[in-house]
């Protein structure tokens, strides 16, 4: 994140009541959707801390798959409605989801390609019946595009014409190589993706409440720590990388 997010943090250090003399080795499980984000973010976060932090970066859906077989970490970032049913198998402990992130969803085409008006969700509409292939996330994105389609009446016309990736492998990645005409997936997710042109997000009325939380893992051993790296995680000093990729701090996105 730079010196000055390490300052930002430094100076945060007597209110959480961080010491480099109970440093940790903190593990956090994630989905893969906030893979730039944590890989920005947590540098900063060590230097300041003194605490050390392992990644583990998951789909969506192996996340919780890893956690109810058993997996050892002491904090999980996913999204809400994935933590939420964490918590009901007391895979998370109770009253630990903290939202974190609002992640929008957005299109990209081909970089030199046209991009097509979505700014309504007529456009989007329009462009999706244009197009000949259209990359979907097997994740939320996806999962919300199929309800979008419904809602707009196009759904026959449009999933015959679905590209879908393998988990773990980004839309942007299909729309760059050609074997998708247009991408739909979570903004962030597409910025960080070369070949790619960004066309702009789904219309306001039309997107999702996509809030991504942390929860304490019911087995981790350093929650104290993990608590810290929370803290940080949701203060001003990451805002700056989270608009960078798009993103919106959780507080920031519900007022």
């Amino acid at each position: 994140m730079g010196a000055c997010a390490t300052l930002a943090f430094a100076g945060m250090i007597s209110i959480f009541g961080m010491s480099a003399a109970h440093a940790a080795d903190i593990t956090v499980i994630s989905s893969t959707a906030m893979r730039e984000l944590l890989d920005e973010l947590i540098p900063a976060f060590e230097q300041a801390s003194g605490h050390k932090v392992t990644l583990d970066f998951q789909s969506g859906v192996n996340v919780s798959a890893k956690l109810r077989g058993g997996a050892k970490a002491d904090l999980v970032v996913t999204t809400g409605t994935a933590l939420d049913e964490l918590i009901k198998d007391e895979k998370v402990v109770a009253g630990s989801r903290i939202d974190f992130v609002r992640s929008r969803v957005g299109v990209a085409v081909r970089a030199g390609a046209p991009k097509p008006d979505i700014s309504t969700p007529e456009g989007f509409k329009s462009a999706l019946l244009a197009a000949k292939t259209i990359g979907v996330s097997k994740g939320p994105s996806g999962q919300h595009l199929m309800t979008v389609i419904e809602k707009l009446g196009i759904a026959d016309q449009v999933k015959p014409k679905m590209v879908l990736p393998e988990l773990g492998v980004r839309v942007g990645t299909l729309v760059a190589r050609g074997d998708a005409e247009i991408g739909v997936q979570q903004v962030n997710e597409l910025l960080p993706i070369a070949g790619i042109d960004f066309v702009g997000p789904l219309p306001e009325i039309i997107q999702p409440l996509l809030i991504y939380s942390t929860g304490l893992v019911a087995t981790g051993k350093q929650h104290e720590a993990a608590k810290d790296l929370v803290k940080f995680l949701t203060s001003d000093a990451a805002i700056p990388v989270m608009k960078k990729l798009g993103l919106d701090l959780a507080r920031e996105a519900r007022t």
